[in-house]
């Protein structure tokens, strides 16, 4: 009995100093940053610790039975840790809530499921976990911290639920120091099925231009300064941007499903509509608890095929360090927009975020859409770019050039004599006598068409030969500049001439307030009016009235 008994003792000691060991070892490597292998021998831990509380009388032995719990909660809390540090937050997450099973209050477990909700996009939740570990004893000193994470929490949770985002401050920075930290925020859009093309973004009220329509951060993004190979160096960055989408489905299930409501390119029809509650944050995180789905490679490729979007398309903008990259991403609920050749919406990129705002004034019902193309183009050249894209654009301004064109001598005589190298202003002149011949009326029809021939006003507007030679044959500069804008919602070759024209003849206040409305198309309503100023580069002698 006595050897027996002195057998069992032997090989608890044993047991307890293996377990010894293995914390050790999976504590350096956690230090060490080396996550995957800290996760794996905190698993064994953690196992192991399992298996000994089974087996340990709480009552008879509540001194051993305490401390492994202790020693438990500590291994679940690290373990949570490493695998937040490889983006698998679900797991992480489950593994907090196992060691807060065993202490309540732990601060450690607190702050790791903090930021792992912050992350998610989870404020008032993780506020809630970071208010619990500043109420903690224990918390070691930390309050200066976590009131820092509860900040964080109060502005984020402010921006998801108003919209209200201000980068003036590191716009007036120079872009310095990284970019801003920013909410998920959907505002008045839903997802409806489009005349046009299968499902669309749609706007539920009357907004006015500038105004903000969501914004999203990238599932993954992959960016590179292109050499000389271009087409090689972007097939190595799209192979690690698939293995990133991939990576981010499997460990995720909420991530996964999302990405499987994108359309592959087939079928359009046939797709269901989700509700945007899909799209928020907080919206049914308990079902993505449950075991993960492996992904299908080959459905993963269709719909980044279809859905992918590049940072340097004709409507976006990249403020901030990636403004010298070549990007390309996955933002899902931007992957709704369809197309028109009369937009109405532009994004900017900042970061991994995609902030989508109003470029002109939308009207409750109407669809959401960008330029995938460059619709400062006549006609021919935007249905051969459509045609490259896969579809057919029927929007409004097409359906009116094309009538316009059958219709109306003169206007494919333009274009012809265009496309044999005639004089630009010969063009315009001819273009704008021909607008009034064939009665084109109201701003956004001569829009339609200033923006078609939007090459050779430019080119008009650039040289002062030319505004000398044809006075007020040629319409003023910012008053083409608006026309265009609503038409097609403004971009910043449009905006960049407005400024310079209005720069040559002066530029009043009244003027420059134009001058300002039309950034606010390109940028949006992010930033004061000395931020935007900074970005205009407006004339020196304006500051104090812009300030």
């Amino acid at each position: 009995m006595v050897e027996e008994e002195k057998k069992q003792r032997q090989h608890k000691e044993m047991e307890e100093e293996m377990m010894q060991q293995l914390r050790f070892k999976a504590t350096e490597l956690l230090i060490r940053e080396e996550w995957k292998e800290s996760i794996q021998v905190y698993s064994h831990f953690i196992s192991l610790s399992l298996d000994s509380l089974s087996k340990i009388n709480e009552k008879s032995e509540p001194d051993q039975f305490s401390k492994l719990q202790k020693s438990l909660c500590l291994a679940l809390s690290n373990r949570a840790e490493a695998k937040s540090r490889l983006r698998d937050f679900y797991e992480a997450l489950e593994d907090c809530d196992q060691a807060l099973q065993i202490e309540s209050t732990h601060f450690k477990t607190l702050l790791c499921k903090g930021k792992i909700l912050l992350n998610l996009n989870q404020y008032s939740n993780a506020s809630d976990c970071f208010k619990l570990a500043l109420n903690d004893l224990q918390n070691n000193g930390n309050s200066e911290i976590l009131n820092g994470y509860l900040d964080r929490c109060k502005k984020l949770e402010f921006q998801s639920r108003m919209g209200t985002f201000d980068l003036s401050d590191w716009v007036l920075n120079g872009f310095r120091g990284k970019s801003p930290e920013l909410a998920e925020y959907i505002g008045s859009i839903q997802i409806k099925k489009s005349e046009n093309r299968g499902r669309g973004l749609f706007s539920t009220k009357n907004i006015e231009a500038g105004t903000l329509l969501f914004v999203t951060k990238a599932v993954a993004t992959d960016r590179g300064i292109l050499p000389e190979s271009v087409e090689d160096s972007k097939m190595v960055m799209w192979k690690d941007f698939v293995d990133k989408v991939f990576d981010a489905a499997a460990k995720c299930r909420k991530t996964h499903d999302l990405i499987c409501k994108l359309s592959t390119g087939e079928d359009e029809e046939g797709l269901e509509v989700p509700d945007i509650s899909l799209f928020r944050p907080e919206t049914g995180e308990e079902k993505y608890l449950l075991p993960k789905e492996k992904p299908e490679m080959s459905r993963i490729l269709n719909i980044l095929d279809v859905n992918s979007l590049t940072e340097d398309a004709i409507s976006a903008k990249v403020l901030g360090k990636n403004s010298d990259y070549y990007g390309v991403g996955l933002w899902i609920l931007a992957s709704f927009v369809n197309h028109s050749c009369y937009p109405n919406a532009r994004r900017l990129h900042i970061g991994d975020h995609l902030m989508v705002h109003a470029s002109r004034d939308i009207k409750a019902g109407e669809e959401i859409t960008f330029a995938y193309f460059d619709v400062l183009t006549p006609l021919k050249k935007r249905r051969e770019m459509s045609k490259t894209w896969g579809f057919h654009c029927n929007c409004k301004r097409c359906r009116f050039e094309e009538d316009m064109i059958d219709h109306k001598e003169g206007l494919r005589e333009i274009e012809i004599s265009l496309e044999c190298g005639s004089d630009s202003s010969d063009g315009v002149v001819r273009l704008e006598e021909g607008m009034k011949k064939w009665m084109v009326k109201g701003k956004t029809e001569k829009g339609y068409l200033r923006a078609s021939f939007w090459t050779i006003f430019s080119e008009v507007f650039g040289s002062e030969k030319s505004m000398r030679r044809w006075g007020r044959r040629i319409p003023p500069v910012e008053v083409v500049g608006e026309s265009v804008a609503d038409a097609v919602g403004c971009d910043e070759r449009v905006l960049k001439m407005v400024v310079d024209g209005l720069r040559r003849n002066g530029g009043g206040v009244m003027e420059m307030e134009k001058a300002m409305k039309l950034g606010r198309y390109v940028y949006g309503k992010v930033m004061k009016k000395n931020a935007m100023k900074a970005l205009l580069e407006l004339s020196i002698h304006e500051q104090s009235y812009y300030n």
